[in-house]
């Protein structure tokens, strides 16, 4: 275990994140044998015992190990430092899920520096799956390497994507949803982004996009897919940054198409028919 910040590899900061997402999966699967006690943040987002529980393991751990480094975590128990080093906490990415019994949920944990993202974990505790990837190093899968996909084309290709659990009828995303499962071989919502992101990196996605994300949703997830030899951007080609408003992930292959589908959605009048595709294929 480290036990200073003094070492800057990503590789020594990647075990304190390891050992701190393994320990906060442990209480996740406490909490999931459980029945779910759940607050709500505004009429829909739901905050359950098990986020303020892994939240509290985690923020408490990395800073006795990190005092000086900046913790960002979703329900607020970080601290802000005057470092140039920033972690980016979601105890619990997939709360929904968490509470109505769908094993699909994830621990993400990420450490910036100076704002690039230089070690990253996500782990799914109930199926016991640890992602992780240090820049420079590669990404692995229970400590294989894993790599992206190497489908070609959006035709062929299985997508996912998320939507918000509030002001849905203000997000885009439908149209979106609509075009792509039309022109891909399906389109999966699992609703975590952090999984989606290291599945994408693991090859079984080839590509992820998704509107309105914190950083702690994706900084991670981005990390990995980065190191997994995937491409990263926003819907104009521009270098995605954490917490901007629209992020795609690829397997790099079929960036460009995906990228350009995109615009071609985001250009049209949202109170227009939707045109499909010439040919579409079945899931």
């Amino acid at each position: 275990m480290p036990n200073s910040s003094a070492n800057t590899a990503p590789k020594y900061f990647l075990e304190a994140a390891i050992e701190t997402a393994l320990e906060a999966g442990k209480i996740l699967r406490e909490e999931y044998a459980l029945p779910p006690d759940i607050l709500y943040k505004g009429d829909v987002d739901l905050v359950t015992q098990a986020d303020k529980r892994s939240e509290t393991a985690i923020v408490t751990r990395l800073s006795r190990i990190f005092p000086e480094h900046t913790i960002a975590a979703e329900e607020g128990s970080g601290h802000v430092r005057s470092s140039e080093f920033h972690w980016h906490v979601d105890p619990l990415d997939g709360t929904t899920n968490f509470a109505h019994k769908y094993p699909c949920f994830a621990v993400s944990i990420a450490l910036a520096q100076n704002g690039t993202v230089i070690a990253g974990v996500v782990y799914n505790p109930i199926y016991d799956e640890l992602f992780a990837a240090a820049r420079g190093e590669g990404a692995t899968l229970n400590d294989r390497k894993i790599s992206v996909s190497k489908i070609a084309t959006l035709s062929t290709s299985l997508l996912c994507t998320g939507f918000p659990v509030h002001k849905r009828r203000a997000n885009p995303n439908i149209h979106y949803y609509y075009d792509f499962t039309l022109r891909s071989h399906g389109v999966r919502r699992d609703g975590s982004a952090a999984l989606d992101l290291a599945c994408v990196a693991a090859g079984r996605f080839d590509g992820f996009w998704e509107f309105g994300l914190q950083a702690w949703d994706t900084a991670a997830g981005v990390l990995l897919v980065q190191e997994a030899g995937g491409a990263i951007s926003d819907f104009h080609g521009h270098p995605y940054k954490l917490g901007g408003p629209v992020i795609l992930a690829t397997n790099s292959l079929i960036h460009e198409e995906m990228r350009e589908t995109a615009v071609a959605i985001s250009q049209r009048d949202p109170s227009a028919p939707l045109q499909a595709p010439a040919q579409a294929t079945k899931e």
